[in-house]
């Protein structure tokens, strides 16, 4: 037993990290796996991992606690990072409802229980899928794997408050936007021109009401580019997983005081 023990206080804080983990991380995250399944899918994963990290074992005292907390903490941006940076789909999404007329028709979003556009689901059932297909979910959990080698667990406590961090979350926050500013253009744009045609015809044509036509109008040429433009959507998807997969990296460099 008493051997056992130290031992315990490694794969605790294996486990506390990769647990945290998931619970943010987009896709293993989702609501709708049962929660027995995710808890008992990360101490798996967490007594895999156990063997391939060589580190002394820890004494239980008030720096074990915080050693807790710290890879708590450690396991929630990084899967928080990666959910951010998903939400630029979701991000695109509303600006297409919106100029759609779909802004007033939202859905239960099944992974998060929010209500979320329409266009915005849809897209993200897509670029989950597009993630499947692309062994992302692998990358996500080689993600967690190497973050010891960047955080390592007996560091007492990373440099939240570097300047360096601010800067980072900033430059992501602007890139995750960019992202999903170029995913909508197409769409928003589109629209942009046939609010113009509509005007037009409004003013040359008074007799015709215009709201009732316009409506099915917009919504029938948003389809139809969207249609066009899927390819176009999805190679952006894949740059988006690019920049999660980097941004992750950066952030573990960030919090291990590189």
């Amino acid at each position: 037993m008493e051997e056992i023990l130290p031992k315990l206080t490694v794969l605790l804080l294996v486990i506390a990290r990769v647990s945290a983990f998931f619970v943010t991380l987009p896709l293993f995250s989702h609501r709708t796996i049962p929660a027995t399944h995710r808890i008992a899918f990360a101490v798996v994963i967490s007594w895999m991992m156990y063997y391939t990290i060589d580190v002394e074992p820890f004494e239980v005292n008030g720096d074990y606690i915080l050693l807790i907390m710290k890879e708590v903490i450690v396991g929630l941006f990084i899967g928080l990072l990666a959910y951010i940076i998903m939400s630029a789909i979701q991000i695109a999404g509303g600006f297409i409802d919106f100029q759609m007329g779909f802004a007033i028709a939202n859905v239960i979003d099944p992974q998060t229980g929010a209500q979320s556009p329409l266009i915005g689901q849809f897209l993200n059932t897509l670029a989950l899928l597009l993630l499947l297909a692309l062994n992302g979910h692998h990358l996500l959990l080689d993600g967690i794997f190497y973050s010891y080698q960047f955080v390592p667990m007996e560091l007492s406590w990373p440099p939240f408050g570097e300047e360096h961090y601010v800067e980072f979350i900033v430059k992501t926050f602007a890139g995750v936007f960019a992202v999903a500013f170029q995913m909508s253009i197409p769409v928003v744009a589109t629209l942009f021109l046939v609010d113009i045609a509509l005007g037009i015809t409004a003013r040359t044509v008074p007799q015709l009401n215009i709201f009732v036509v316009g409506f099915p109008i917009k919504i029938g040429v948003s389809f139809l580019v969207l249609l066009v433009m899927m390819g176009v959507l999805m190679a952006l998807v894949q740059k988006l997983f690019n920049i999660m997969v980097i941004s992750m990296r950066d952030l573990m460099i960030i919090l291990g005081g590189g």
